[in-house]
């Protein structure tokens, strides 16, 4: 089974996991009078929702690249899961709004022991979906699933509380249930805004994961021809979807038929280990004469006076031209990254006056 139908499988068993609990909660909810119930069943609801628009996410993304999208269409799981997120913050405001009613009105429930019962099973369904979600988001490498599973768990212990209130209407005569119903609704909320902070981060572009950058420079530098990497980029268009860009140095007395040769090693392999289409760019290593290193020796003990600069690469230096050339890498810790960078610049300007001196301010992309 692909990941594609894993996923899709996995939500069909949560909509209908989702749709029993609804018709259950909101039967003993509306014949208990509970709103702490009735609320619960409209996240219940919520949920089932969500998993038919993960279904939709799902087969939107695994459509084939065309002349509009030519990277695919991965990146729409993230567009589906803000909509779920705004849906999950819409039920905490109906939960919230209900059972302020519900205070003010002054309405009070009336449980039996079928009703305990049926609250007890629908705790049991929720765990049920909860820890297959969450085993199956492993399988699948799914933040969908792995949110959904920790929604419904999230969501059985928020029944078992409405549980406990319950009970204590039942037996001790104390009703709770406006209360917990607004408690319930801030719960929701908090999970909706947590949801869409994720996947607007998603869609904004995160830094790519270290572990993931590790890997790959170690598996780059394992080349002897490569003297380091430097602007490595991975680019995210989806799971299991990205395209990334780097920078190597190597010696600048190798041919073109000798770099064609190492690029093409290293684009196979990144792409057999991790399935990532990457595109290799050169720096020279630009220290064959004796001016080159005595420009890269001074440029080198100037960076070291600034801790915040993490990083200079695609040094450069065209003595007939009279022109030089590299990149900075400034920490985004440093409030003043444009005022290092020119005193980087007016320090080299002053000690090498007859070249021409063109640095570029990049940016720190990964680690």
């Amino acid at each position: 089974m692909d990941r594609s139908k894993g996923i899709i499988k996995t939500s069909i068993i949560g909509i209908l996991g989702n749709l029993f609990l609804v018709a259950f909660k909101a039967f003993v909810g509306i014949v208990s009078s509970s709103i702490s119930i009735i609320t619960d069943a409209i996240n219940n609801l919520t949920d089932a929702l969500s998993s038919t628009i993960t279904i939709v996410g799902t087969a939107l993304s695994n459509k084939k690249p065309d002349k509009k999208h030519p990277f695919g269409h991965g990146r729409v799981e993230y567009i589906t899961s803000t909509i779920i997120a705004v849906i999950i913050l819409i039920a905490g405001v109906t939960a919230i709004v209900e059972s302020i009613k519900s205070l003010i009105e002054g309405s009070s429930p009336s449980y039996t022991n079928i009703s305990l019962i049926i609250i007890s099973v629908a705790i049991a369904v929720k765990v049920f979906l909860g820890i297959l979600f969450i085993v199956r988001s492993k399988k699948y490498e799914s933040d969908l699933l792995k949110n959904s599973g920790k929604d419904a768990l999230f969501d059985a212990i928020l029944s078992l509380s409405t549980l406990i209130a319950a009970i204590i209407s039942r037996f001790a005569g104390f009703n709770i249930e406006g209360y917990l119903g607004i408690v319930i609704g801030l719960f929701i909320i908090k999970s909706g805004i947590e949801a869409i902070s994720e996947s607007l981060s998603e869609i904004i572009g995160e830094r790519a994961d270290e572990e993931l950058i590790k890997s790959l420079k170690e598996l780059i530098l394992s080349f002897p021809e490569v003297k380091g990497v430097f602007d490595l980029i991975v680019n995210n268009y989806g799971v299991n979807k990205k395209i990334a860009s780097v920078h190597i140095e190597i010696d600048d007395k190798l041919t073109a038929r000798d770099i064609q040769f190492l690029e093409r090693n290293i684009q196979g392999a990144v792409y057999t280990k991790f399935g990532i289409i990457i595109t290799v760019g050169i720096y020279a290593s630009n220290d064959s004469s004796e001016l080159s290193k005595e420009i890269k020796d001074f440029l080198f003990n100037e960076i070291k006076k600034y801790p915040t600069i993490i990083q200079c690469h695609g040094f450069y230096v065209d003595e007939k031209l009279k022109m030089i050339t590299y990149d900075l890498i400034i920490s985004f810790d440093e409030k003043n990254p444009e005022e290092v960078f020119n005193n980087i610049l007016n320090a080299m300007n002053e000690k090498f006056s007859d070249f021409n001196i063109y640095p570029v301010l990049d940016t720190n992309f990964s680690d």
